[in-house]
C-alpha cells in the first residue's frame, strides 16, 4: 500500500478536523470526497507534512509522515487548488525551478520541464509570462510542475476547478493517461462527483472528520440497496403509494421513467407482486447502475 495512516486526529483549537482516521490506500487512482469541512484538505496537508497530527501515525511508501517528510516530498507531486504561480516568470523557467527545488540538477530540470509542458499541451506557450495565462492554462501548468520531478504519487486538489467543459474534459483525459500509462498513483480531492467517477476506481468519503465509507466504487454502489428503473401503464398513483408505504424510495423522471431504490429487507419481486395486485402493467423493468452521487448522498445524509 502506498499510504497507510492509523488513528489520525487533528484539531484547530476546539474544532476537531480529523477524528480517528484509518486508511490503507491501494495503487491506481483514488478519489477523496466529502462535504465542506469534512477534513479532506487537513488530511492532505498532514500527508504532505505541512501539519503534524495531534495523535496517530502513518507512512507513505514506508517513510514515516512525522519524521521522514523530506523523503516523502521527493516522491510526491502536488497540484494545489489555489494558484501557486510566480509572476514575471515563463512556464519553462517556473517548472524547471520547481524541479530544482525537488532536488533535480539544473540541466536535468530544464530538460524535464520542456517534456512535461509538451505533455500537458503547453509547448507553444511555454515562453509566455505566467500572468498572461488563462485559467485552463494555469491548471495545466500546475499539473506540469507536479510531474516535473517524476513522482511516484500525485496529490491533485480540485484539478478541474474553474475550467470550461472542454478544458475539464482535457484535464480529466490527462489524469486518466497518467494513472493508466505512467505508473503513477493518484489521490484526487474533488467536490465534482462525476470527475471522481470517471477517473477513479476506489473512493474514500470523509464526513465530519471520520471515514464515512471507502472501497471500490462498483462494490459500494451495490451495498445496502439496489436501484431499478421501470415504465408502467395504468394505476400509477396507487401503485407508487403502495411501494412508498413498503419503504421503497421512488423518483419519477420527466420522460415517464420511474427509479425505485429497493431497501435491503425487500426484493424486486415485491415490486412485481404489488403491480399484479394493482392491475398495473410493467412495460420496462431493469436494474440500474446507481451513480456515485446516489452513494454520496446516502453515506453523508445529504439531501
Amino acid at each position: 500500500m502506498s499510504i497507510e495512516v492509523n488513528n489520525i486526529k487533528f484539531s484547530y483549537g476546539r474544532i476537531q478536523a480529523l477524528d480517528g482516521v484509518d486508511l490503507s490506500l491501494p495503487g491506481g487512482a483514488v478519489g477523496l470526497l466529502g462535504p465542506n469541512g469534512a477534513g479532506k484538505s487537513t488530511l492532505i496537508r498532514i500527508l504532505l507534512g505541512f501539519l503534524v497530527p495531534d495523535e496517530g501515525d502513518g507512512d507513505i511508501f514506508g517513510f514515516d509522515i512525522r519524521t521522514r517528510q523530506t523523503d516523502i516530498r521527493r516522491l510526491i507531486g502536488y497540484m494545489p487548488e489555489d494558484d501557486c504561480l510566480i509572476p514575471g516568470m515563463d512556464a519553462v523557467s517556473f517548472t524547471s525551478y520547481l524541479g530544482e527545488l525537488s532536488g533535480m540538477p539544473r540541466q536535468e530540470a530544464m530538460k524535464r520541464a520542456h517534456e512535461v509542458l509538451y505533455y500537458v499541451g503547453l509547448e507553444e506557450s511555454r515562453y509566455r509570462l505566467l500572468q498572461t495565462y488563462s485559467s485552463g492554462m494555469k491548471q495545466r501548468l500546475k499539473l506540469a510542475q507536479a510531474l516535473v520531478h517524476d513522482p511516484q504519487l500525485l496529490f491533485l486538489d480540485e484539478p478541474t476547478s474553474g475550467l470550461d467543459p472542454q478544458g475539464r474534459k482535457e484535464i480529466l483525459e490527462l489524469i486518466l493517461d497518467i494513472s493508466s500509462k505512467k505508473n503513477i498513483q493518484i489521490l484526487i480531492s474533488s467536490h465534482i462527483l462525476s470527475d471522481i467517477e470517471l477517473t477513479c476506481s476506489y473512493v474514500v468519503i470523509l464526513d465530519k472528520g471520520r471515514i464515512a465509507s471507502r472501497g471500490e466504487i462498483d462494490a459500494l454502489r451495490r451495498m445496502d440497496y439496489s436501484l431499478y428503473e421501470l415504465r408502467i401503464k395504468g394505476g400509477k398513483e396507487t401503485f407508487l403509494q403502495d411501494l412508498n408505504g413498503f419503504g421503497y424510495q421512488i423518483e419519477e423522471m420527466e420522460d415517464g421513467l420511474i427509479r425505485i431504490y429497493v431497501p435491503s429487507d425487500r426484493t424486486p419481486r415485491d415490486i412485481l407482486e404489488t403491480a399484479v395486485g394493482r392491475d398495473v402493467q410493467i412495460r420496462h423493468f431493469v436494474r440500474s447502475r446507481s451513480s456515485l452521487e446516489d452513494l454520496f448522498a446516502k453515506v453523508v445524509g445529504a439531501d
